[in-house]
């Protein structure tokens, strides 16, 4: 009864997220030595957030490997080509901090915002200032016709009572 408590808490997730303390790792893992139901509920929980993981991947655009190895192999001969070569100090500090620039690589990258031509943005703000205009005297004219219906109802009743 009690590791089922022990399992309900929570514990097993912030170990298998990576936000247990170092108490809790410890723990977890004494546990897991100890009871082979908390272990086996331990394992199905890692499986079923690998599968959660998975589901919701994105995959890279197509040729991205190819662009990352090219860079790689770039990266590698300037390397190479600045071992074999016997440069000044200065140049051998410039080079290392190009190096470094140079050791980073850049993956192109779609968006997903759309993009709208400046044109258009003022044909939206146009469009939007109509309708609140044409919202403010549809509501004025609704008033005053409500109003004009009770002055009728009014007028109607007076002269039901002039008539009798």
């Amino acid at each position: 009864m009690e590791i089922n408590k022990i399992i309900e808490s929570g514990l097993m997730e912030t170990y298998v997220m990576g936000i247990a303390t170092e108490e809790e790792v410890q723990q977890v893992l004494s546990l897991k030595k100890e009871y082979p139901s908390f272990k086996e509920a331990l394992e199905q929980l890692e499986y079923d957030m690998e599968l959660l993981a998975q589901s919701m991947s994105i995959e890279p655009p197509a040729g991205t490997l190819s662009k990352i190895e090219h860079e790689i192999n770039e990266i590698q001969r300037r390397n190479q080509a600045v071992q074999t070569t016997f440069e000044p100090e200065y140049r051998h500090e410039k080079s290392n901090r190009e190096s470094k620039q140079e050791k980073y690589i850049q993956v192109e990258s779609e968006s997903n915002q759309m993009r709208i031509n400046k044109a258009w943005k003022w044909i939206f703000i146009a469009v939007f200032v109509l309708g609140k205009v044409f919202l403010a005297g549809a509501i004025y004219f609704y008033l005053e016709n409500r109003q004009a219906k009770e002055q009728i109802k009014e007028l109607k009743i007076e002269l039901k009572q002039k008539v009798r």
